[in-house]
């Protein structure tokens, strides 16, 4: 992989899935990877109102709606490898990490108009750093299958997911171990 966008949909900047994406990233970042990032919850993106004006050309993104996400889209066209970082919320990921990929799909894939086009990033890898309060087959097997859906609908390749589990508010999340698995889960992708 040398061109990687890395899409952050955690409120807390310091937070455990923030800290576990940042060392992922950096092993990436070391390795000599183009690695492009954009912080979802400090973004102006709107959610995808299916008015299919994204449908009219399919040789572009073209999104109707000029909010923020219009800096995404080049970049993740350019990628190898996107990176979906989100903690789970009720079983799914956060509000920002949804309307990114609700208007992913419409803008990527051009299926939607009076007659079928292209999917403009095929055969793109999609990976995910995840966190969670209950165990991962509990916690974010709901994601991950709505994921790996999103994947074959798009043409895309479900490349994994790190998944790591924080055990409540008073405990430290961040460990030796979950070190260790940040790290392997980069260099599975160099």
């Amino acid at each position: 992989m040398k061109n990687i966008c890395i899409l952050r949909a955690s409120p807390r900047r310091y937070g455990n899935t923030n800290t576990l994406t940042d060392l992922v990233s950096a092993c990436w970042q070391e390795a000599g990877c183009s690695v492009t990032e954009f912080d979802l919850y400090n973004m102006d993106i709107r959610p995808c109102t299916a008015c299919r004006a994204c449908q009219k050309d399919w040789s572009t993104t073209a999104c109707a709606q000029q909010d923020d996400l219009q800096r995404v889209f080049p970049a993740v066209l350019e990628s190898d490898l996107i990176l979906l970082a989100t903690p789970i919320y009720s079983w799914y990921c956060t509000p920002p990490m949804k309307a990114a990929l609700d208007r992913l799909v419409y803008a990527m894939n051009k299926y939607y108009g009076d007659e079928k086009g292209p999917s403009l990033w095929k055969g793109k890898s999609v990976a995910m750093v995840v966190t969670c309060g209950y165990r991962p087959q509990q916690g974010a097997d709901l994601l991950e299958e709505g994921i790996r859906r999103y994947c074959r609908h798009s043409g895309l390749q479900y490349a994994g997911m790190l998944c790591e589990r924080h055990l409540g508010y008073r405990t430290e999340f961040m460990d030796d171990e979950k070190r260790l698995h940040a790290q392997a889960f980069a260099q599975r992708f160099l």
